[in-house]
């Protein structure tokens, strides 16, 4: 006797004619990367969102470049630059409300920042002074996140909560196209359409996962059309475009607020610089792919379309330029004075109450520190 022959045993029915559940239609992508600058939809633009955007790329340009200055005087441990990424970073900080969060990567550092949080304070981990080195409740900013994906569950989690509590927030992602290949990004992707969580995924597909190009990674038409497979809908944009990511960003957590779920947006740039300052790009791409990109710089763009509206002059350019200057020599001044550390600060901030394994760990440390010093004297 089988299993289903037995008494009670479960016997399924033919099922009724089979409809798909979400019509795909609706979710799938644009065919090609969604466009503002350089189109006539740019007409639409705000002058002064154009403007404000400048001012942030010139500003995460020169952040970018004084930061990687600093890890070549041994200041940094390590610097993930997002020279050429600009867009993305700027206008993920700032289609956000207050009492929204951003979930950053550990290429993210520059969205930190143009969110308020101290430039100082956003390079400490990479310094290696703290595990986060700023507050993140301060500017809702969550701690940012080494291990690929990991920061994605972590996003919906606190979307469907504050939800749940009646609170208007949404959160955003941030993400690079590597992390899409790591399990934490399917199963975030999956909670959170099944949960409508107000979240927005931002992949910023810059090519390589360290050495490894997107066609070894996936042969998906796009990453956003992963999007359809969760049941959300997905965004192609050009990741150059700050004004195209910034509408397409701004949709997005709108749509998000207004109750109707997440969504994916997949990003199309580039990383001019090597992955880290440990990473040697020549053995895997060439140069004349970084000079074709070079092209299509996004301050580059930008200022294309302002110049040819009569709203950027030299002043304004100017302008731009000596506030940038002024944020990295305060930058370089602060970052080359040594920090005063208390190795037992390690274990602050880790739980709201202490675990009987940190307390162990912790009293090892005060022993070998107290030992040290006897030994000293």
């Amino acid at each position: 006797m089988t299993v289903m022959e037995q008494r009670g045993a479960y016997r399924p029915t033919p099922p009724p004619a089979w409809q798909p559940r979400t019509d795909p239609v609706p979710l799938l992508p644009d065919a090609k990367p969604h466009r503002v600058l350089g189109t006539e939809a740019a007409a639409q633009t705000a002058p002064e969102l154009l403007l404000r955007l400048y001012a942030e790329l010139v500003r995460g340009r020169r952040y970018n470049v004084q930061a990687t200055a600093l890890t070549k005087q041994g200041r940094l441990a390590v610097y993930p630059s997002s020279t050429g990424q600009e867009a993305c970073e700027v206008a993920a900080a700032l289609v956000l409300e207050e009492r929204d969060w951003l979930f950053p990567s550990y290429r993210d550092t520059l969205a930190a920042v143009a969110r308020g949080v101290d430039p100082v304070e956003a390079l400490t981990l990479l310094r290696g002074d703290w595990h986060t080195g700023y507050d993140p409740r301060e500017h809702r900013v969550a701690p940012l996140c080494t291990p690929l994906a990991t920061q994605l569950p972590h996003a919906v989690g606190l979307a469907h909560a504050a939800r749940l509590k009646g609170d208007d927030v949404v959160a955003l992602a941030m993400v690079g196209d590597g992390g899409t290949s790591e399990g934490d990004f399917h199963e975030a992707l999956n909670f959170a359409a099944v949960w409508q969580a107000p979240v927005v995924f931002l992949v910023q597909n810059n090519g390589f996962a360290i050495s490894v190009p997107l066609a070894k990674q996936t042969a998906a038409p796009s990453l956003a059309h992963k999007a359809v497979g969760y049941g959300m809908p997905g965004r192609l944009v050009d990741g150059n475009d700050a004004a195209a990511v910034h509408e397409v960003l701004t949709d997005a957590v709108r749509h998000a607020r207004e109750g109707g779920g997440p969504t994916l947006v997949e990003a199309v740039t580039y990383r001019i610089e090597a992955h880290t300052n440990a990473d040697d790009a020549t053995r895997y791409r060439g140069d004349a792919e970084v000079e074709t990109w070079r092209d299509h710089d996004p301050i580059l763009l930008l200022e294309r379309e302002l110049t040819e509206r009569g709203l950027l002059d030299e002043d304004t350019r100017q302008a731009a330029r000596d506030a940038a200057e002024t944020m990295a020599a305060d930058l370089r001044a602060r970052m080359n004075q040594d920090a005063t550390l208390d190795p037992m600060d390690l274990f602050d901030h880790v739980y709201a109450e202490p675990t009987p394994q940190l307390r162990e760990q912790r009293a090892l440390l005060r022993a070998e520190l107290d030992a040290e010093a006897e030994g000293a004297h």
